[in-house]
């Protein structure tokens, strides 16, 4: 194992005291701290330690690729680590956006690769299905509920300017397409009317809508916000947001895994790039009625959260106490975070002791991890290719 340094995302939503608390430095900081990357994502690559310097991942994956991905990960992905880890953290609302299917991903990319305006939905050819685990309490909205749920939301607005959306989810999930493409679609003159009067209104969802208007006052994303399942999740419990996922966070701290791609089609509640037409071919307009996974404990001290992809997976590891070792046997490259305590980790080659927020990573020719100390660890690889 290697000690492994990951950049930080400073988007505007990012917490001043999250990531930062985590890695134990000085509170608020300086900028924003929406995500620690950890991974080999060419965007944002880590870095390890060699001859008192630092070198991005990918540089070291390349140099020597069987060793640290391993046969089964270069013949089904090739030369790239599938999956990144993060840290996210969020002070205020994400986009609303969803992510495309491998195949979605990969035509998508070709096209914009054959046109001269450069990527704006697909800057890479892959797809990107992911896992998030609250550290905390963390509010999010996670895909399509009831569409008769929805229509109560909508209607307890009493907005009459409403009456096409309400009309369509009166069919039920087959015009959820209709509602949606009708509230993004909604005339650019008549945006900050429409979500003015919903602020105004009361409703059960009334504290929702004025949180969003109050950051876009002018967005019919707060509206579709409305469409969407509403989540709170306790530490340890997760969201699995599968491709054409309409999703969104809200608020609180998690761990995310997913696979390495930055292919984000965004509808909304953001000052980037939105492309409405291109969000609509991708959405899955589908009911999620059971948008919270629980963990699994495979072993004394072990939890996971399966997932229906072999670009990754993602283990819980907790030491301390009775507990005081525990080891793990998962394939290809691997990626450990600590998220609380001191612990030390060794794949039987070399073994690195973590604090609070500080990472490693480990080559596919180590052999099972061993955690001990008295601490909390996550930590990322492949699934069974």
């Amino acid at each position: 194992m290697e000690p492994l340094h990951g950049p930080i995302k400073d988007y505007a939503w990012g917490s001043r005291s999250a990531i930062a608390e985590l890695q134990g430095r000085p509170v608020p900081s300086a900028a924003p701290e929406a995500e620690l990357w950890l991974g080999a994502h060419p965007g944002a690559p880590a870095a390890v330690e060699r001859d008192g310097g630092r070198i991005p991942l990918t540089e070291v994956l390349a140099a020597e690729p069987v060793r640290w991905l391993g046969r089964p990960v270069l013949d089904r992905f090739g030369l790239r680590l599938p999956f990144l880890l993060k840290v996210l953290a969020a002070a205020a609302p994400l986009s609303l956006q969803a992510h495309p299917d491998a195949e979605q991903a990969r035509v998508g990319h070709a096209a914009e690769q054959a046109r001269s305006g450069g990527h704006r939905n697909y800057v890479d050819p892959f797809h990107k299905p992911e896992l998030l685990v609250a550290l905390g309490p963390m509010e999010a909205l996670c895909g399509f509920r009831d569409p008769a749920a929805s229509a109560r939301a909508l209607a307890a607005l009493g907005v009459p300017q409403l009456r096409p959306v309400l009309d369509a989810l009166a069919a039920g999930p087959a015009g959820l397409a209709e509602a949606v493409r009708r509230l993004l679609e909604w005339p650019t003159a008549e945006r900050a009317g429409l979500v003015a009067a919903a602020r105004a209104a009361q409703g059960p969802d009334a504290d929702l809508v004025a949180r969003l208007a109050e950051a876009y006052p002018a967005d019919p994303g707060v509206l579709v916000a409305l469409l969407l399942n509403r989540v709170r999740l306790a530490a340890g419990e997760a969201i699995w947001m599968p491709a054409g996922n309409l999703h969104a966070y809200l608020r609180g701290t998690g761990v995310e895994v997913m696979a390495a791609s930055d292919n984000v089609l965004r509808g909304g509640l953001t000052p980037k790039h939105v492309d409405v037409a291109e969000l609509l071919r991708v959405l899955r307009f589908e009911v999620l009625d059971r948008p919270v996974v629980a963990p699994q404990e495979v072993a004394d001290g072990v939890l996971t959260w399966p997932v229906p992809v072999d670009d990754f997976a993602l283990h819980r590891v907790t030491v301390g106490g009775g507990r005081r070792e525990v080891t793990l046997a998962v394939p290809g490259p691997r990626v450990v975070l600590c998220t609380g305590g001191r612990v030390t980790v060794t794949d039987g080659v070399a073994p690195v002791t973590l604090g609070s927020g500080r990472a490693a990573v480990g080559p596919a020719a180590g052999g099972s991890l061993t955690v001990t100390g008295a601490g909390e660890t996550y930590i990322a690889s492949t699934g069974q290719v």
